[in-house]
């Protein structure tokens, strides 16, 4: 069929006088559209034919019709020819000026979704507004238009704003935007005048300075005056508050002459009015952090004064919680009364003011002692508000309080936190205590508790306020623990009221709550002071555990663990045995919930550790149901192995669990095995006698452990042998040197097998040689013998000289023998191939260090002549060989290997290598009495111009400068000024090295003198920058209390670091291509490094504004590595400063969407720059979920629009989606 065939079809449907078959004409349009649009283009009087019809079916009478229309304009504006499209617009504009309503409510409706459908690129969205554009800003220029069409049109020009920003921006735009929409704030109806401010407010951050300035001085200003109308008033301040949230740089710089207006604004009679200022000083607050500043004493005035405000309640603050608990008396006296609820607006008022006292708690960390002493108590005087969702506010604002204060507040150490029953705190007499958000929370419980508890106990309370009650307890608990204790008897009768009045009902979402409550109570205070109103609660907590509910029963259990725990070792009781019954019942129930049973059995675990005497004495059902083969094992892995560690078990209860155990091992896959080798650990250490037939069956199943197939497992399975040898090395030896010896020896000379593994390694050989003195004469040629097979890629050296080590260490009576085997090797005319001569070298290395090779001067001799071989690999072991022999006897051997470092500098390098050894591997005793020896010399070679030799001897310098602060740190400190930037670079690489030593003795020495070294961040020279901003990062992250206080100082430098230098940008040739080099890029990586450490350790002492700022600039940066490492500090951001971030998402976005658009494929594009772009997408997704999740709906729609975007994205919706769920 032709195109023409099927359209004339599609109109004479369209056509018809059955309803129904214009609707399905109009859907199959719609269809063939979607299908392919080319179906609808061609003959273009055709297009025009359907087009009319289209919107001849827009005036249809049917509302079905009309919308069905709406959409295939809103499919075909997308395809439509220029003419066409100017006739749709023209015609729905036509409609929308209609006297008819309905009419108009359609054409209006079209024209939204329409801009709507619009592609963001291409010409038919710059076309569309082109010719839209204009026709609306006249209609809105035209008196006489209705205002139900002002506030559409204005509602599709607020699209169009949004979305094509940069068309809308164009100075030559007739009629201008501000001229039209300026003369609306007048309007007489209120709908026209909010419309008006919402999209006059979205335009500015498009138009030119002067344009506000304007603004400014006609509208805003006169109109803010005392004397001015209060419509005028009203308008003026909503104005105030929308620009300021869409455009913040521009009211910032006047709010000098903004806010003292909207103080006085505040002040006047009028209720409309004081709930839009105080909204637009809750914008302020957010959007102008900085500039807002000298005038938050006013603000939080304001705040204060206006949470209280309620004209209409003739109560006092003081008997508020009495008058309220009484609702029958309030109806009676609401009825009496001339006014009723719905006339009563007092409560918006309430509710911004809380909201703005919530937006500076939320946003000023800084002022929390303020906070505490001004606000908090009037905050607590509010919990009892007769409004609820004022009363929600205030609980959650209370909330905001004290997540601030877990995040900032200085958290007191346990001990500090405990409560005596009486609620008094420790503290000497006479001592004076400064006051902290910790202290001045903790002055405040006791009516904070009274005011919530007031609420929580009344009978008719709803849902969702005690739901709130219970959530604000639940975080007071987290950053107080223990601080309910004067009130335990109320909270727990309390919470067993709620529970029980729940538990009728079907709110098992309070009933979660209220039992997650309790399992926190239990378990932050002392069991002696709620153990008398146990009694009362047990019966509902008991009841709790038998609901069908999956989720109240799940956490009925957590909240019996959590009790057990408070109370242990619990001697006797009837609850007891109710919950090991019904924790058993659903053990053996193969229906039960996964996560009822998952606490079940933590709960028969607790019941094990807590109640050890009564639970024995049951006929063991729980360990039947538990142990049961089932697809999911990790809580029963981890029940058993808290029981083996932590309760007196027999050995035929351990050998029930290892059997059980060893059938999990069996099992295909790696899920989970981990934490059974674990388990089995825990199970193997609670024998009193390991059975004589455990060590073959265990042997037997571990060996298809022992490959490098799997690290991980591998070094969880020679733990396991390594043990079992310790335990039962009779029965145990025979079966390792038969079965999997041969095994060990190959993966003990793999590269794969490094760090903590390996460490499962050596304590496996450590073990043998423990269990049979005879065996590590054979061990040490084997594993020489293993290495000899091996392939060269396939053999680590260095881990089998490890290995004959550890030998030799646990077995010395070998150690003469072995180091005359290898001796042999570095004879001078030995002629060992070059591997022979590396592991020789590395083994004497290895064995020296603990054995004194000073009868065997020949062989250190040797060692040194190879510092000239011809082979790196054999230079490079003489120097580890040298350095650890020297460890072995330092006054012999020493000596020799400084004298090369003063005075060979061929050999320099290698010795300075050697040395190093020496300082890592001596103890701190050992090192104080050669320092002297090395410190001079080390200085010396500091003056190297390379930067390798310089590493090595700043880390022998740093370790060195630990064991004698007081004489070596000044001597550092000395050199901070030296005019070599090599010097420099040597000191402030030495200052990073020292970082490590964490005792206090060490802190309080550098704590003096940290920031003078931390100064070379501003240094002239690019190297001592760089190693400075390494040294500070390091810092943050290691030493974080003593750089604290100093931030700002050391930020302003930093934040310089962040920037790039375009000086430091040189262009190199490369063949027939240029290639752009940033010397500074490493400096700055650096430098955003430690800003995301500053994020995790600094985070009470950073200006937040001022550090997205800079975060921002990362953003854009041109390498990806910045932006990937400000893409983490995003994600950090949206957690632990949740509204501050979600401020500047407008600011955020361009960057995200840049960099969201992946590579440009050019010719010259290679495989790894695709790569790295889709790595960069990736990372910049991951930043954009996490904004996603605190971003508020509206408050940026470019945000919105890009996160829309992304989850309708083929290639990367269903990863936004994983990524938002995981």
């Amino acid at each position: 069929m032709t195109k023409t065939y099927v359209m004339t079809g599609l109109i004479e449907k369209m056509q018809s006088p059955d309803q129904d078959f214009r609707y399905m004409g109009l859907n199959d349009l719609l269809l063939e559209i979607k299908q392919d649009p080319n179906n609808f283009l061609g003959d273009e009087s055709m297009e025009n034919k359907v087009l009319r019809q289209v919107l001849s079916l827009v005036e249809d009478k049917i509302s079905e019709v009309k919308n069905q229309a709406v959409k295939c304009l809103g499919q075909l504006i997308k395809i439509i020819r220029e003419t066409q499209m100017v006739m749709v617009v023209d015609r729905l504009i036509d409609f929308s000026s209609s006297q008819d309503e309905e009419l108009r409510d359609i054409s209006g409706l079209a024209l939204k979704t329409i801009t709507s459908e619009l592609p963001l690129e291409g010409k038919i969205a710059s076309k569309a507004c082109e010719k839209l554009t204009p026709k609306l800003l006249t209609q809105l220029s035209n008196p006489s238009i209705p205002p139900e069409t002002l506030i559409e049109t204005l509602s599709i020009l607020s699209i169009l704003i949004t979305r094509f920003p940069v068309y809308l921006a164009d100075p030559n735009l007739e009629p201008q935007p501000l001229v039209v929409l300026t003369p609306l704030l007048q309007h007489t109806r209120p709908a026209v005048r909010k419309r008006a401010i919402a999209t006059l407010a979205q335009f500015l951050p498009l138009t030119q300075t002067h344009h506000f300035s304007e603004l400014l001085r006609v509208i805003i200003l006169p109109n803010l005056q005392p004397s001015a109308g209060v419509d005028k008033q009203r308008t003026t301040v909503q104005l105030v508050a929308a620009v300021a949230r869409h455009s913040p740089h521009q009211v910032a710089t006047v709010l000098n002459d903004l806010v003292p207006g909207i103080i006085k604004a505040i002040s006047k009679e009028d209720e409309e009015l004081r709930e839009s200022g105080l909204q637009a000083l809750d914008a302020l607050v957010l959007k102008c952090p900085t500039e807002i500043t000298p005038f938050l004493g006013n603000v939080i005035q304001c705040g204060t004064q206006f949470i209280k405000y309620d004209p209409n309640y003739a109560g006092d603050d003081d008997d508020e919680d009495e008058e309220m608990a009484d609702d029958d008396e309030d109806d009676a006296e609401l009825d009496e009364c001339v006014y009723s609820d719905d006339e009563d607006t007092s409560y918006k008022i309430r509710r911004s003011a809380t909201k703005l006292l919530a937006a500076i708690i939320d946003t000023r960390p800084e002022l929390l002692v303020a906070l505490y002493k001004d606000v908090s108590p009037v905050l607590i005087s509010r919990f009892g508000d007769r409004e609820e969702t004022v009363r929600l506010e205030v609980w959650a604002t209370y909330g905001i309080l004290l997540n601030r204060t877990k995040l900032y507040g200085n958290l007191p150490q346990a001990k500090d936190a405990q409560f005596t029953i009486g609620g008094k705190r420790k503290r000497d007499e006479g001592m004076e205590v400064e006051d902290t958000p910790i202290t001045l929370l903790r002055g405040q419980v006791p009516p904070l508790a009274k005011a919530i508890l007031q609420q929580l106990k009344h009978p008719k309370t709803k849902t969702a306020t005690l739901l709130g009650g219970y959530s604000l307890l639940n975080t007071l608990l987290t950053v107080l623990p223990g601080c309910l204790a004067p009130q335990a008897a109320q909270v727990i009768s309390i919470t067993k009221t709620v529970v029980q009045q729940s538990s009728t009902g079907s709110a098992a979402n309070l009933q979660v709550s209220c039992l997650s409550f309790l399992s926190l109570f239990f378990s932050s205070h002392p069991a002696e002071i709620y153990s008398s109103s146990l009694d009362a609660a047990l019966p509902v907590l008991l009841k709790s555990i038998t609901e069908r509910h999956p989720k109240v029963a799940s956490e009925g259990f957590r909240t019996f663990s959590s009790l057990l725990d408070a109370l242990k070792p619990v001697q006797g009781g009837a609850w007891i045995d109710k919950v090991y019954d019904e924790a058993v019942a659903r053990l053996v129930n193969h229906d039960t919930d996964a996560e009822v049973r998952a606490c079940a059995e933590q709960v028969i675990g607790d019941l094990w550790i807590c109640a050890t005497d009564i639970v024995r004495s049951k006929n063991g059902r729980e360990w039947e149901a538990i142990c049961r083969a089932t697809a999911r094992n990790e809580g029963a892995v981890d029940v058993v192995a808290r029981v083996a560690l932590k309760a007196e078990v027999g050995d035929q209860w351990v050998n029930g669990c290892v059997e059980w155990a060893l059938g999990l091992l069996k099992k295909s896959g790696r899920t989970g095995k981990s934490d059974v080798f674990a388990c089995l650990d825990a199970l193997l250490r609670r024998y009193s006698s390991v059975p004589s037939d455990l060590p073959s069956v265990l042997i037997t199943q571990l060996s298809s452990y022992i490959s490098t197939s799997d690290i991980s497992l591998l070094a969880s399975a020679l733990n396991i042998i390594a043990l079992l040898l310790e335990l039962a090395p009779a029965n145990t030896f025979p079966e390792v040197e038969h079965d999997i010896l041969q095994h060990i020896y190959v993966v003990a000379h793999s590269p794969l097998v490094s760090g903590v593994p390996f460490d499962s390694v050596l304590g496996f050989f450590a073990a043998l040689v423990q269990a049979d003195m005879q065996i590590a004469t054979h061990v040490v040629p084997n594993l020489v013998i293993s290495i000899d097979k091996a392939n060269k890629t396939e053999a680590s050296q260095a881990n089998v000289a490890r290995c004959i080590g550890q030998v030799v260490k646990c077995q010395q009576t070998v150690a003469a023998g072995t180091i005359a085997e290898f001796a042999k090797h570095l004879k001078s005319n030995s002629k060992a191939k070059p591997a022979q001569v590396v592991l020789s070298l590395l083994v004497m290395g290895e064995v020296g260090r603990f054995i004194d090779m000073s009868p065997s001067q020949d062989i250190f001799n040797a060692t040194i002549e190879r510092f000239g071989s011809e082979v790196e690999e054999i230079r490079t072991a003489a120097a580890f060989a040298a350095g650890n022999i020297a460890v072995g006897n330092l006054h012999h051997f020493l000596p020799v290997i400084v004298k090369m470092v003063e005075r060979d500098p061929a050999k320099r390098l290698l010795s300075l290598h050697a040395l190093k050894e020496v300082v890592t591997h001596c103890s701190h005793g050992q090192l104080e009495n050669v320092a002297d020896m090395l410190w001079v010399p080390l200085f010396q070679n500091s003056e190297e111009s390379e930067e390798i030799t310089r590493n090595v001897a700043a880390a022998c310098l740093g370790k060195l400068a630990t064991t004698a602060p007081s004489r070596y740190l000044p001597q550092l400190h000395e050199r901070i000024r030296d005019e070599s930037p090599a010097a420099r670079a040597t000191v402030i690489s030495a200052i990073r090295y020292t970082f490590a030593e964490s005792s206090p003795a060490y802190d309080e020495s550098l704590s003096a003198v940290i920031m003078d070294f931390l100064s070379l961040v501003a240094d002239q020279d690019l190297t001592v920058r760089r190693l400075a901003l390494s040294a500070l990062n390091s810092a943050a992250r290691t030493k974080p209390h003593l750089i604290r206080e100093h931030l700002p100082t050391i930020l302003p430098n930093l934040y310089q670091e962040t920037i790039v230098r375009p000086e430091l940008i040189r262009t190199v040739q490369m063949g027939p291509w240029t290639h752009k080099v940033d010397d500074g890029l490493e400096a700055r990586k650096t430098a955003y490094e430690t800003l995301y450490t500053l994020l995790d350790t600094c985070l009470a002492k950073l200006d937040l504004h001022e550090f997205i700022s800079h975060v921002l600039v990362g953003l854009s940066d041109d390498s990806d590595e910045v932006k990937v490492i400000s893409h983490m500090v995003l994600f950090r951001l949206s957690h632990v400063a949740p509204t501050t971030i979600s401020q500047r998402l407008d600011d955020i976005t361009p960057a995200l969407e840049k960099s969201m658009k992946g590579a440009t494929v050019t010719k010259d594009t290679v495989k790894q720059d695709l790569e790295r772009a889709s790595e960069l997408q990736r990372s910049t997704l991951r930043a954009i979920v996490a904004l996603s999740k605190v971003a508020s709906s509206g408050a940026s729609p470019r945000f919105d629009a890009l996160v829309e975007s992304t989850k309708k994205s083929n290639e990367w919706g269903l990863e936004f989606q994983e990524l938002v769920g995981a």
